[in-house]
């Protein structure tokens, strides 16, 4: 199985890299994962409602141009499907047992996700109603995947 991580923007705080890079490697035995970081548009104090827009499209422009027409799109947001992990790894498991063993997760800026990119997307995920930090999202969302591939092999790890 093929994971891709389509982010905006990159991590500077050296206690994520860590936990990123912690995940990353024990995510090896189970599937090849690529992170993707776009950059991420300077929004001005005080944007109005068309910059943020420009900016989310911007953003949303730099996310499509690495997603193929082969992968399976899961978008974080806000307004997505919570799912409790074991269904996340059921998700991840039926998405290979269907074929679809190219899967793209994109976690958008600090505006949110554009209008493009939702609607490429073939999933909506929602993690929760409250908004997180892009960059610590990028870690909670790792760690499920690497959850879920352990609820799918049977590990210990998940409760």
């Amino acid at each position: 199985m093929n994971i891709t991580l389509i982010t905006v923007g990159k991590i500077k705080e050296k206690y994520l890299k860590d936990a990123i890079d912690e995940y990353s490697k024990r995510l090896k035995r189970y599937c090849k994962l690529d992170i993707v970081e776009v950059s991420d548009e300077k929004t001005p104090d005080n944007a109005s409602e068309k910059e943020e827009i420009q900016i989310k499209t911007k953003e949303g422009e730099a996310i499509l141009k690495y997603i193929k027409d082969n992968m399976y799109v899961i978008v974080l947001a806000i307004e997505g499907k919570m799912l409790s992990s074991e269904e996340l790894a059921y998700l991840i498991k039926d998405l290979g047992v269907k074929g679809d063993s190219n899967i793209a997760f994109v976690i958008g800026g600090s505006l949110g996700i554009s209008k493009e990119v939702l609607n490429r997307a073939d999933y909506k995920l929602s993690f929760s109603k409250m908004t997180f930090p892009h960059q610590m999202m990028r870690v909670i969302l790792l760690e499920q995947i690497y959850r879920g591939f352990r609820i799918n092999y049977g590990e210990p790890y998940h409760k």
